[in-house]
């Protein structure tokens, strides 16, 4: 008797060398057939190998790639139970929580979660590869958070904002703060190492930031150049002597041997553009953002819910 063989998306993704967040994505698209067993997708060899070659026989010229548009949300949705798939990016706890709630509240979504930096995230969100983008990215011209970002990245699409936490940003430094670092001009100092974050990230862009406020060159950062790609991994490099400080939020599980030193109060948004495929998500989002039971694990977890659910901007 022969067998079908099939793979994971997990398998997918280590086969093609891409990301498990493309994968899904070419899924969402329909140009990856695929079926689920319980919570878990599936694809057969057969349909990966009509991909693989549809992909050969698609390859765009330099001139015909020059004219791709922009692609627009494709949702997925399985084919046997009619549940759309929704992906929700961002690397904070406080959005496993929504994507849970968001699970349990409804049998016609299934969230998803990719792991980008706020900068990516909206990036990915403009090119239809994700539905919910957190963002938390300061503006130092105006002292706000991700507005004047959103505006000009989101430039050819209706959108709405909407406020989820807000939370504490600040320096991780070694248990005891050893090096006494307390303020943005203390970074420059020749004894201060850096551990930065990856570009597009929101720690990044508030260090930058605050960078060019206080006149501070990047040449004059010891460590500029080395990057950790999480708050959790910025604070291992310091705790393992890699490096003596580094920006991160304050709600994470830090390891021993770490202290954080809120400097900024950070405005965490999610980001939804609109749509008529859209509309049923953004009021489930924002309904369940006003629910007691939502707020309360929110508010458990040490998260700022005062503004929890405040629509920030519609347009």
């Amino acid at each position: 008797m022969s067998h079908k063989k099939s793979y994971t998306t997990e398998e997918i993704a280590d086969i093609l060398k891409v990301s498990k967040l493309t994968v899904y994505d070419l899924i969402k698209k329909g140009k990856l057939a695929a079926y689920r067993v319980g919570r878990q997708m599936r694809v057969d060899e057969a349909d990966l190998e009509k991909f693989k070659w549809n992909a050969k026989e698609k390859q765009p010229t330099t001139n015909e790639s020059s004219r791709l548009p922009i692609l627009s949300p494709n949702h997925f949705h399985d084919p046997f139970t009619n549940i759309r798939s929704i992906i929700i990016s961002g690397q904070d706890p406080s959005l496993d929580i929504l994507s849970r709630h968001l699970d349990n509240s409804v049998d016609y979504f299934r969230p998803l979660r990719s792991y980008a930096s706020s900068l990516n995230g909206i990036i990915s969100q403009y090119n239809g590869e994700v539905d919910i983008a957190s963002v938390h990215l300061f503006d130092g011209e105006t002292s706000t958070f991700n507005l004047p970002y959103l505006k000009k990245l989101l430039v050819s699409h209706s959108f709405i904002v909407i406020r989820f936490i807000n939370r504490w940003a600040g320096f991780y430094v070694k248990h005891g703060n050893p090096k006494k670092i307390i303020s943005w001009q203390d970074i420059q100092r020749s004894d201060i190492k850096l551990l930065n974050r990856e570009i597009g990230s929101g720690a990044r862009t508030l260090l930058d930031e605050h960078l060019r406020m206080n006149n501070i060159t990047i040449q004059s950062i010891y460590g500029y150049e080395e990057v950790a790609t999480s708050h959790f991994s910025v604070a291992v490099g310091i705790a393992q002597n890699k490096a003596d400080f580094g920006i991160g939020m304050e709600k994470i599980n830090y390891p021993s041997g770490i202290d954080f030193l809120p400097l900024v109060k950070e405005n965490y948004d999610l980001v939804i553009l609109r749509s008529s495929a859209n509309e049923q998500l953004i009021q489930l989002v924002v309904e369940l953002l006003k629910t007691k039971e939502l707020k309360n694990e929110l508010s458990a977890g040490g998260y700022d819910i005062s503004e929890t659910g405040k629509i920030i901007y519609s347009q």
